[in-house]
């Protein structure tokens, strides 16, 4: 696994206004949870290949037709992981997570975030 990849973090929604601010802590957690990843990591994971990550947060409809013709799966989720280093994150869906349990925003995109990099780690949401 290369501990240091190039890690890219866009905004292409507008649903939840997320700052430059808030886009560069996301970038910075990204760095630090990929080099943790090593530590956790399953025998059969797609991260060995990897040279990059993009991360990207995406609105409620984009993140449902992606689900729906990914995975075939209605309705927009949290977080998709595609095994060529890419992330759909749906920050509206972490605003409905965060109100429901008390939680900031920003931690439950931050969850997001290592859930996905978990999944190219080798790990399935069953474990």
């Amino acid at each position: 696994m290369r501990l240091r990849i190039a890690i890219d973090v866009q905004n292409h929604q507008a649903e939840i206004d997320l700052s430059a601010e808030v886009i560069a802590l996301l970038h910075a957690a990204a760095q630090d949870a990929w080099s943790e990843l090593e530590h956790v990591k399953l025998s059969e994971n797609s991260v060995d290949e990897l040279d990059a990550l993009d991360i990207a947060m995406v609105d409620r409809v984009e993140s449902d037709r992606v689900h729906r013709e990914f995975m075939d799966i209605a309705g927009a989720t949290d977080v998709i992981t595609f095994h060529h280093g890419e992330l759909l994150i749906c920050p509206d869906i972490a605003r409905s997570q965060a109100v429901e349990y008390g939680e900031p925003v920003l931690r439950e995109l931050l969850r997001y975030q290592v859930h996905g990099m978990l999944h190219l780690a080798g790990y399935h949401d069953a474990e």
